[in-house]
This record gives structure tokens, C-alpha cells and sequence, in this order.
């Protein structure tokens, strides 16, 4: 049998994705049935329990294949990136409704009705999917309708076919948002979401981890001793970790040393990060 990485296909000893029999070794082989994100954020876990780390998180709108519903869990893979693992089962809901809209702020309110008085009704991140029925106008402000009667502000979303030119600027976007391990959403977000996220926005679907990220994105750049020849948009990954440049001397991350997603020179953050991890494991160019 081929050695398949488990975040990307879903096998385990007693059951496995019915598409991969024959290449993966399993007591039961099942199909997918489709669901599709039913809350604002559901965190994908390791395992199924409350205890287990957050390997990822999948937004409002996105659609899984279930593998398993057990014990207020279930077993998913994303469709849009292909990841596995656990999510609650409350997070899911059916596919009643082909999105139409997706939001392009890194964060907005659900209201309850088309009026920025009414209480919140919830919040959705950069990247959540809606399908919008209507529009309403309340005292200058437009707002876009949703078959559940709630509002969304129309401003804050794009069709689903129009996409950002420039993936740096959606990045820069995220200025000040703190960071989370295996957060991928404008509430929290760790430094490989953040390339996932910014690059889906400008049309481009990538991998989630920065391991896959460094041997997929674009092409390799050769490393200049003085790390000159970069641009705006070149990736740099050290083992664990990756910034996107947004000039030839300046990154932005996701980071733990700040705890946000900030600005760091290049050279500045080589030297800081290498005291724990080492120097940068790669460069690629988008």
C-alpha cells in the first residue's frame, strides 16, 4: 500500500473513505455524504473530544464529505482542501442552498433584520459563504438578505465568481488579528491559514499546512546568501512557519513571538527566529 498523509485522506484502522480501497488497508470502507458548515467557525480537531488540538478550522458555508457521526462527533474531510479530522456534529447542516456570496472583510455581524441597531444574531469571517435572497435598505445603509430573514451589511461580500487581484493586500488585511494554533478565520489565525486564506480570496486554492505549502505553492526560489532577489507576494518558510513578503525587505505573519498577525523585516526576523528554529527552509514564489 502507498503511504497517504492522514490529514489529507481519511483512513483509520477500522474505517476509511470509500475512494481510497485497494490503495488503504481497513475494516470498513464508506462514502462521504455530503454536509456543509452550519456555524461561524467549527474547529477540526485531532480526534473527537474537546481535549484534542485544533489541527484546523473550517468557516460558515464550507462543504465536507462525513465519514462518521459517533458520540456528538463526526469525521469529516474538507472538500475546498482536502483536510481530515473531528468536528462537532452541531456544526454541521444540510446543502439546501448553492452559496451565492462570500464575505470579503475579515470580519462582519449577522443581524437579525436589516438594521445595524438590531441585536447581533452572530458573525461570520473573511471566506464564510452565504447565498443571499434579497436586499433591504435602512436609512442609507444596504444590506443583504439571507433565506434564514438575517442581514448581513452588502458592502462586506463579493459574488463568489469575483475575486481580490492582489493576495498580499487581503493578508495586510489581517493587521492586528491575534493568532491562534490552527486558527483560520478573522478571529484568529496561525501563519499558514493566513497564506490559505489570502490566497483563496485572490482566487488561488492551496494547501492548509505550511509543510505542504513549501512543497506545492508556485515555484522554488534559490537562496541568495544575503536573501536579496525577493518581491512582493515570494513566501519564506522556516520548519513550521511561513511570512509572505510584502516588499523586498518586509514580511508579514501570523506569529507566536507577537501574538498577531504583524510586520517584520525580513533579515530582523531571520536572526530572531533562528535562535530557537534555525534559518528559512525555503523560498517560493506564487
Amino acid at each position: 500500500m502507498t503511504a497517504r498523509d492522514a490529514r489529507l485522506h481519511a483512513f483509520r484502522a477500522d474505517l476509511a473513505d470509500a475512494r481510497l480501497k485497494g490503495e488503504v488497508s481497513a475494516d470498513r470502507f464508506v462514502a462521504g455524504r455530503p454536509a456543509r458548515i452550519a456555524v461561524s467557525v467549527a474547529d477540526i480537531r485531532k480526534a473527537p473530544s474537546l481535549d484534542a488540538g485544533i489541527n484546523t478550522q473550517a468557516l460558515f458555508g464550507d462543504d465536507v464529505l462525513v465519514f462518521e457521526n459517533k458520540d456528538g462527533w463526526a469525521w469529516i474531510q474538507m472538500e475546498r482542501d482536502g483536510y481530515v479530522g473531528y468536528v462537532a456534529d452541531a456544526a454541521l447542516g444540510g446543502r439546501e442552498h448553492a452559496p451565492t456570496h462570500i464575505v470579503s472583510v475579515p470580519r462582519t455581524f449577522l443581524y437579525p433584520g436589516p438594521d445595524l441597531r438590531f441585536p447581533l444574531s452572530g458573525q461570520l469571517s473573511m471566506g464564510s459563504m452565504v447565498t443571499v435572497t434579497g436586499g433591504a435598505e435602512t436609512r442609507g445603509t444596504h444590506y443583504a438578505l439571507l433565506a434564514s430573514g438575517e442581514a448581513l451589511i452588502s458592502g462586506h461580500l463579493r459574488p463568489m465568481a469575483e475575486t481580490a487581484t492582489d493576495y498580499v493586500s487581503v493578508a495586510e488585511a489581517f493587521l492586528g488579528t491575534p493568532y491562534l494554533w490552527g486558527g483560520a478565520s478573522g478571529f484568529g489565525i496561525d501563519c499558514s491559514g493566513l497564506v490559505q486564506l489570502a490566497m483563496r480570496m485572490a482566487g488561488q486554492d492551496v494547501l492548509r499546512d505550511s509543510d505542504m505549502q513549501v512543497a506545492t505553492i508556485g515555484e522554488p526560489l534559490d537562496r541568495d546568501p544575503d536573501f536579496s532577489g525577493l518581491r512582493r507576494g515570494d513566501l519564506v518558510f522556516w520548519k513550521g512557519h511561513v511570512a509572505i513578503m510584502t516588499d523586498a525587505d518586509t514580511m508579514i505573519h501570523a506569529n507566536g513571538h507577537t501574538m498577531l498577525v504583524s510586520r517584520e523585516g525580513l533579515k530582523h526576523a531571520i536572526a530572531r527566529i533562528g535562535y530557537l528554529y534555525g534559518g528559512p527552509t525555503g523560498f517560493r514564489r506564487p
